[in-house]
């Protein structure tokens, strides 16, 4: 039996997306909205000396703060009005979904609220977003300032004008990657995420070809990790298109002289439900708490915070601290967000309303419990899918230490992204199909008249 997608497939053609005028302004809205997120990534805050800053930054650029250029698009690296990117938005969404599971009101908001609760939820995102943004604005600008030589007028105005300037871009990121979800094609936040991404992917690619020129780095290692990033974009396109299918039956019914029912479907399972969030999360709480720290690693600091570079170090990539805590972090995330967009209790409650049972299951709770041991198992192997996809390159990576933009997290969300864009664009395309057809037949009815 075709997947969703694969239907989706078949009924996409150049004829439709050609008649598919409204596509065609999603489209353009999405590549213009883009187009204005990367020009903000070239805008620097001012009273910034461009040239300390790019000494003080290569000191740091193979760690954490690294990883935060690459998931920026190169923002932080230019120290740019978008540096903080959409981390405040993605960390104040952990922590609302988080309380949304433990916090009784919130619960309910998220359980019974429906629509209403859904956009409360998503102010008081909103408003979480200005106060971490505000916080980490701060972090950032009194450790540039306590950074001798890369401020160039230090003192209240500086540090004013930096918090509301990175606020603000955080904030300004926040309503486009809305308004792309609304009006454009795709997730707004993870298409910002990548298009940042994708922007430093042929940079890593051209460092890499260097080091190989220079002999820094083997040509055997080269062609290795050209050859795993290979590998693990089909390993990735295998596991998100992979599903468990779970037979449903819905039994017969007569009314008045007819039978009604008796059909087949089935509920599809997927081994990763969570996506591409898991590592997103985990990036974003492992990137924000050591930003700040990787800025006062370059200052003068007193006696009793000698500690905190030696934890910024404990974070650079390979390092053991980093690869333990981002793989537990990827798979507490994997499990949590599996629970909020799916919940067996519900299903199992709409398949017993409309009369769909599992063979051999027990409609009600039977059913719920076997659905949560079905799905519990699938995320173990979404789990541990997502965690060697994200460590095994970056273990490798860092041992040929080649630049980490080909790493696994970086080519899991930008496969990931691309397929669930393509998705969506194959969905509008479907239904302007639909649509069509409901026109020519109305048409027919009234020429038939």
């Amino acid at each position: 039996m075709a997947s969703a997608a694969e239907q989706l497939a078949a009924n996409m053609n150049f004829g439709a997306f050609q008649k598919a005028t409204e596509l065609h302004k999603r489209i353009w809205f999405t590549l213009i909205a883009l187009v204005v997120y990367r020009l903000g990534t070239y805008i620097p805050i001012p009273g910034i000396d461009p040239a300390a800053f790019a000494q003080a930054f290569q000191g740091q650029a193979q760690g954490i703060l690294g990883m935060f250029n690459m998931f920026s698009g190169g923002a932080v690296q230019r120290m740019a009005i978008f540096s903080l990117n959409v981390m405040p938005y993605i960390s104040a969404s952990i922590i609302v979904q988080l309380l949304g599971t433990v916090y009784p009101p919130w619960e309910k908001l998220r359980k019974e609220g429906g629509e209403a609760g859904r956009k409360t939820l998503n102010q008081y995102t909103r408003y979480l977003t200005v106060m971490l943004a505000l916080v980490q604005s701060a972090a950032i600008a009194m450790g540039l300032q306590n950074s001798p030589g890369l401020v160039l007028n230090p003192g209240i105005f500086f540090l004013a004008s930096t918090i509301v300037t990175l606020t603000g871009g955080t904030l300004f990121l926040m309503w486009l990657g809305e308004q792309i979800t609304s009006r454009g094609v795709g997730n707004g936040v993870s298409l910002i995420i990548f298009a940042g991404i994708v922007a430093v992917l042929p940079q890593g690619i051209w460092q890499m070809f260097t080091m190989t020129r220079t002999g820094s780095l083997s040509a055997f290692a080269m062609f290795a990790i050209i050859a795993l990033a290979i590998a693990v974009v089909f390993a990735i396109v295998f596991m998100e298109r992979s599903q468990r299918r779970l037979l449903v039956q819905y039994p017969k019914r007569q009314q008045g002289n007819r039978m009604f029912g008796g059909d087949t479907s089935f509920l599809p399972l997927k081994i990763n439900t969570a996506g591409v969030i898991p590592p997103i999360f985990a990036s974003s709480l492992l990137l924000l708490p050591t930003t700040a720290m990787g800025f006062l690693a370059t200052a003068e600091l007193p006696a009793w915070a000698q500690w905190l570079p030696g934890m910024v170090g404990q974070l650079q990539h390979g390092r053991p601290a980093f690869m333990v805590m981002y793989a537990l972090l990827i798979i507490f995330f994997c499990f949590f967000y599996t629970s909020v967009v799916f919940n067996p209790d519900d299903t199992a409650e709409n398949l017993r309303k409309y009369g769909g049972f599992l063979p051999g299951i027990r409609p009600g709770k039977r059913t719920a419990e076997y659905l949560d041991y079905v799905l519990t198992r699938l995320t173990v192997i979404g789990a541990a899918y997502i965690t060697i996809v994200c460590l095994m390159p970056e273990a490798l990576i860092a041992y040929f230490k080649a630049p980490f933009y080909l790493g696994g997290t970086s080519i899991l969300i930008v496969v990931s992204v691309t397929m669930d864009t393509v998705t969506q664009i194959q969905s509008h395309l479907l239904a302007h199909q639909y649509e069509g057809l409901i026109k020519k037949s109305k048409l027919r009815g009234g020429r038939a008249r």
